[in-house]
């Protein structure tokens, strides 16, 4: 699957029990299943490239699960 470039906030959600998620600047939910550690702070501004998983399933049923290849934290 193709890389895309996804630009946003990260959010952190109180679904099944804590999700890190990213919502871009239109509005799209990405739910990224590496989240790297770096990235794990609510309200934080980045720049991820990654692709979509099709094969992780979750229960939050929130965002479109993606699989992070390189990121970059942006000024706020």
């Amino acid at each position: 699957m193709r890389n895309k470039k996804i630009k946003g906030k990260v959010v952190y959600l109180e679904l099944e029990g804590g999700i890190w998620g990213i919502v871009d600047d239109k509005g799209g939910d990405w739910l990224p299943i590496n989240m790297p550690f770096e990235l794990m702070k609510d309200g934080l501004i980045v720049e991820v490239e990654a692709h979509k998983s099709s094969d992780f399933l979750s229960g939050a049923m929130w965002g479109t699960p993606i699989e992070i290849s390189k990121f970059e934290i942006l000024p706020s």
